[in-house]
């Protein structure tokens, strides 16, 4: 048996991967999408020094009872909800994601879906593929137009402020609400002002959400959040589900107390809200805006700088670029 570091990646990858871990470790990589049960995980951690790991692996005290050897999880996302943070802290595992690298890509989606709703084009390209157009009806499919309406973002991260930088093509005011201010010259870049999250609530025509999910974000966007919007609003979400109480939102929109959504993320995902999927007012997408080719694997690359890193391997030697809890290096 080698006496190289394992490593285990828990769905397919990109060939070149594998070329580059090759050299250094002994890897294992999964040749289909599985989802894992507790116990399986923790099977797979068995006996391993890194894995790389998606958002289906929730990883805590019990799945990495028995990887004594276990020295980093490295997440292919920029969000860690599915990691026990503190967990695998304690135990000495190295945790690090894939910030920055896909920042531009989910900006473009976000955009994608905002113009999606406004539009109505997934309603009207059922109701197309279904055989119904028989005739050009002037008045019929009209949607919003988006040009000089007020964008809102709550969660001014990186993320939020490419979502912004896009708005000044369409003469879109932009406000948002963080836990703090940008930096002015943050601001000037964004042409974004900072308000309050109720101003924010009422003020805006297309709500983003590009905030994390935490204890203290979850259902930041309820019932009373969504009774402070715009009946005309429409909102926009990228970031996680949980962050929207789904079952809320579906009532808005069903009695018409909301515009419209535009969903990539859910509660509970992959299963939806049914309640959302009896609607014509909303765009459903399956958790893909970081979804192109390019993006995906420079996701891939930065989890892999990260596992080499950490074992004293490639250009950030001793230096992993992306860890999230530095303490334990």
């Amino acid at each position: 048996m080698s006496d190289k570091p394992r490593v285990w990646i828990s769905r397919p990858t990109f060939p070149g991967v594998i070329a580059r871990l090759e050299p250094y470790f002994e890897v294992t990589a999964e040749p289909a999408e599985v989802a894992f049960s507790r116990s399986e995980l923790a099977a797979r951690l068995a006996g391993q020094d890194a894995a790389i790991v998606g958002l289906k692996e929730r990883i805590g005290a019990a799945e990495i009872a028995g990887a004594t050897r276990l020295r980093i999880v490295a997440n292919l996302s920029v969000g860690y909800d599915n990691l026990d943070l503190d967990a695998l802290s304690a135990a000495g595992i190295a945790v690090s994601n894939t910030a920055d690298v896909l920042n531009e890509s989910v900006a473009d989606y976000a955009w994608a879906l905002m113009l999606g709703v406004a539009r109505r084009m997934s309603a009207a390209e059922r109701w197309l593929r279904a055989g119904h157009w028989h005739a050009t009806e002037f008045k019929a499919w009209l949607g919003t137009d988006v040009r000089g309406r007020t964008l809102g973002i709550l969660g001014m991260g990186r993320i939020g402020q490419a979502i912004a930088r896009r708005a000044a093509g369409f003469g879109m005011p932009v406000l948002y609400h963080n836990r703090s201010p940008l930096p002015e010259a943050d601001e000037r870049a964004c042409n974004a002002r900072y308000v309050d999250k109720q101003q924010l609530l009422r003020e805006s025509d297309f709500l983003m959400l590009v905030l994390p999910l935490t204890a203290q974000t979850r259902h930041a966007i309820g019932a009373p959040e969504l009774a402070l919007m715009k009946p005309t609003a429409m909102l926009i979400n990228v970031a996680r589900g949980g962050i929207v109480d789904d079952a809320a939102l579906a009532a808005a929109l069903r009695e018409r107390r909301l515009a419209g959504a535009a969903l990539d993320v859910f509660e509970g995902e992959p299963a939806v809200n049914p309640g959302l999927l009896a609607l014509d007012n909303v765009v459903l997408s399956p958790h893909i805006a970081s979804a192109t080719t390019e993006t995906r694997r420079a996701m891939t690359s930065v989890a892999v700088d990260n596992v080499l890193a950490i074992f004293g391997f490639g250009q950030h030697a001793g230096r992993p670029p992306n860890i999230l809890n530095p303490n334990v290096l």
